[in-house]
């Protein structure tokens, strides 16, 4: 008995340092090996049909690649160029005059009896809101230009990542069963334990990359076509911000969309603003009150509050990917606990 258990504990310890340093080798690949798992995720539908016609695993996945090259190289580069614009312009004031806009506002007859009433109450006047004003979104902008450039900084280390992400998708779509396959047979867990594990991974995927992530950025095409019809400035940008705000419970697209159609009608475009909100709410939301729940279902039994937060911290801890990653620890971590008290309920019966 004692000689098992000292072996139990070398095994352990040997697993855990052998673990810490796959860790170690893996991390500095962590961003690329991550988006080709979600891509190929994503894609996969497509590389299914194109397998029914080719037949042959390599040149289906190789033509998958090819599409997801294209899209990625193509539309994907230009809106992210127009974005590095936009917010460069913003952080540099060029393209809006935010002090005017706040003074129109002010300005108007249905908000200036509220506006001096917070003016009294925080004792500044008008003129020092304004430069405030101004400081913040020229302060925001320069931020956002920051972190957007930050990872686009190192064109050579953004190439790498790149191929080995394409590399890595490649070998997913063709070899992604046989993957799943071996990890299965590796899990040491019961069959109930792991088609469990199993099905909390596959839902909370599904929830999260087309519940979530492609409801977002179909919203935001939305909204950003709507917004450049309308003659807003940064088009792009609002539509960035609208898909990020669909993560946003109860509120969702609308904390972008909301404001600015109330800021058009107090401009007094209230045509502009007629149509913002119309496309608002038959468009940009009615999208996410359909789809979403179309797409999850009872999928995912986390609360809302729960996923909303695992998203937020999953971006503060992977960057963009943590949208995904966020959730997908926080669903894994609770299925666990359940395995645990399972396996411990049954050892006390």
């Amino acid at each position: 008995m004692a000689s098992n258990r000292f072996y139990f504990i070398i095994l352990m310890l040997l697993l855990t340092l052998l673990g810490v340093l796959n860790y170690q080798l893996i991390q500095p690949f962590f961003s690329p090996i991550a988006w080709a798992v979600v891509l190929s995720i994503v894609f996969y539908p497509l590389y299914a049909l194109i397998a029914r016609f080719v037949k042959w695993k390599t040149p289906a996945s190789l033509l998958t690649v090819i599409i997801i090259m294209l899209i990625i190289l193509g539309p994907f580069s230009y809106v992210s160029m127009q974005l590095f614009g936009e917010l460069k312009g913003l952080a540099s004031g060029v393209h809006i005059d935010q002090a005017d806009a706040v003074k129109g506002i002010l300005g108007h007859q249905s908000v200036k009896p509220v506006a001096y009433k917070i003016l009294v109450l925080f004792n500044i006047s008008e003129d020092q809101l304004d430069t405030r004003v101004t400081e913040y979104i020229s302060g925001m902008g320069k931020d956002l230009l920051a972190r957007f450039t930050e990872g686009m900084g190192n064109v050579a280390v953004v190439m790498l990542n790149f191929v080995l992400m394409i590399f890595s998708i490649f070998f997913l779509l063709k070899d992604g069963s046989d993957f799943l396959a071996r990890i299965r047979d590796y899990m040491p867990f019961s069959d109930d334990h792991k088609r469990r594990l199993e099905t909390q991974v596959r839902d909370i995927i599904v929830s999260t990359i087309y519940g979530g992530v492609i409801v977002a950025i179909i919203q935001g095409i939305i909204g950003g076509i709507s917004f450049a019809f309308l003659g807003i400035t940064a088009p792009v940008l609002w539509g960035f911000a609208i898909s990020v705000a669909s993560f946003i419970p109860f509120l969702g697209a609308f904390a972008v969309w909301g404001p600015v159609a109330g800021y058009l009608f107090i401009q007094g475009a209230v045509i502009k603003g007629i149509t913002l909100t119309v496309v608002g709410v038959f468009g940009i939301s009615l999208i996410d009150n359909i789809l979403k729940p179309l797409i999850i279902g009872s999928r995912t039994k986390m609360h809302l509050l729960v996923i909303f937060f695992s998203v937020l911290g999953g971006i503060k801890l992977f960057g963009l990917i943590g949208l995904i990653m966020g959730p997908l620890v926080v669903a894994l971590f609770v299925s666990l606990v359940e395995i645990f008290r399972d396996t411990e309920g049954e050892q006390e019966a």
